[in-house]
């Protein structure tokens, strides 16, 4: 082991003995994540074509409109969203390869592995708010299925367009990305060693086993749930803006 470290170290950044294609796995992320980030940030800061009917979109919900506030009311909430995304476990790892390299593969070289210091300084050091951005996620999970539920509402009555199964099935995914969250299952379960020791034990073992269950899929809650937010703000944008028609099904 400590010859194969060292080898690492004296060949240099990105070297290794795996002889897969390791590095195809950064170049989707880079793509999706990348163009996730481009399209987000522009319809932040945009400000318009956010609401038809009784469709919201996701990056404007909660909608707070303040009449001294003149930037885009997006900048307002998605702190939130985006502070709990971008601290989570999954996407830390898929970043820290695909964007900053370091490292850029399991098994492969860092470019400064004597420099390395976790996230115990500035601003990685922020990386442990996580579980304080899992508990507003979850305050923004009600209100998000408030918007879902809305969304069946038309005039008054009840009602089935294609918005409102878009804005259903984002929510369903988002909420599969939080409750398979690793901190969400540490709070549950993850730091009791006995169960049948401790106050509500047996619920909370339910709790536990359900969470756990979900966290083994956690990366594939996290792509479909990003493409499902992202999906949602487009379509509610194209109907608001004229583009296309939404297809009323009831």
């Amino acid at each position: 082991m400590a010859e194969s470290r060292a080898a690492t170290q004296r060949s240099g950044f990105g070297a290794t003995m795996r002889r897969d294609a390791w590095w195809l796995e950064l170049i989707p992320i880079v793509i999706v994540l990348g163009g996730f980030s481009i399209y987000a940030t522009w319809r932040a800061f945009a400000g318009n074509y956010y609401e038809w009917g009784p469709y919201l979109s996701p990056f404007y919900s909660p909608l707070i409109k303040l009449g001294w506030w003149p930037l885009s009311p997006a900048l307002l909430i998605l702190w939130a969203p985006l502070g709990f995304r971008a601290t989570c476990y999954y996407y830390r790892k898929a970043y820290y390869r695909a964007f900053f390299l370091d490292p850029p593969a399991c098994g492969g070289g860092e470019s400064h592995p004597d420099k390395y210091k976790g996230e115990t300084a500035f601003p990685f050091i922020l990386q442990n708010l996580h579980r304080y951005f899992l508990y507003v996620a979850l305050i923004f999970l009600i209100i998000l299925w408030y918007d879902a539920l809305r969304a069946f509402w038309f005039d008054g009555h009840f009602g089935v367009g294609l918005g409102s199964l878009v804005l259903l099935a984002n929510i369903a995914l988002l909420s599969l990305y939080t409750f398979s969250c690793h901190s969400l299952r540490h709070i549950v379960g993850g730091k009791v060693d006995c169960f049948s020791c401790v106050t509500f034990g047996k619920p909370r073992h339910t709790a536990w086993r359900g969470t756990s269950f979900l966290n083994e899929h956690h990366m594939l809650f996290a792509w479909l749930s990003l493409f499902s937010v992202g999906l949602a703000d487009l379509y509610i944008r194209l109907v608001a803006s004229g583009s296309i028609q939404d297809l009323r099904l009831l």
